[in-house]
């Protein structure tokens, strides 16, 4: 059964797309701990990031990377962290959470943003991509 991620990558359920090429898919999170927080996805169903094959890991640090800098050219922030957690949903998901101070990496620190500002943010994102 395909994951929600897979479901997201399909156009099954929306969502606010920052990036994509061939293997991966980055999207804001709808339940962000920052304004800006972006997931970035492999394509290919893999439920553990060391399982992944060091190819397809490596491409996703890079593609993880270039959309970070993007976020960060966008989102005021002293820098961006990175977490990959895993346990919500059993599809590789790296975490992109701009950072301003560290309440904002403990997953237990949420902010709320309309439909219209999260289209408005990954429309930005994308421009600084």
């Amino acid at each position: 059964m395909p994951t929600l991620f897979t479901k997201i990558i399909n156009g099954e359920i929306p969502s606010y797309k920052i990036a994509e090429d061939e293997d991966f898919y980055a999207f804001l999170d709808i339940n962000p701990n920052a304004k800006g927080h972006t997931l970035c996805i492999p394509k290919k169903e893999e439920d553990k990031i060391f399982d992944l094959d060091e190819d397809t890991y490596l491409k996703l640090m890079k593609f993880s990377r270039k959309v970070a800098k993007a976020i960060e050219k966008t989102v005021p922030c002293k820098r961006v962290g990175i977490a990959v957690v895993g346990l919500e949903v059993p599809h590789v998901h790296v975490h992109l959470i701009p950072l301003n101070n560290m309440s904002e990496m403990t997953f237990q620190h949420k902010v709320s943003l309309s439909k219209e500002e999260f289209e408005a943010l990954a429309s930005k994102i994308q421009s600084n991509l």
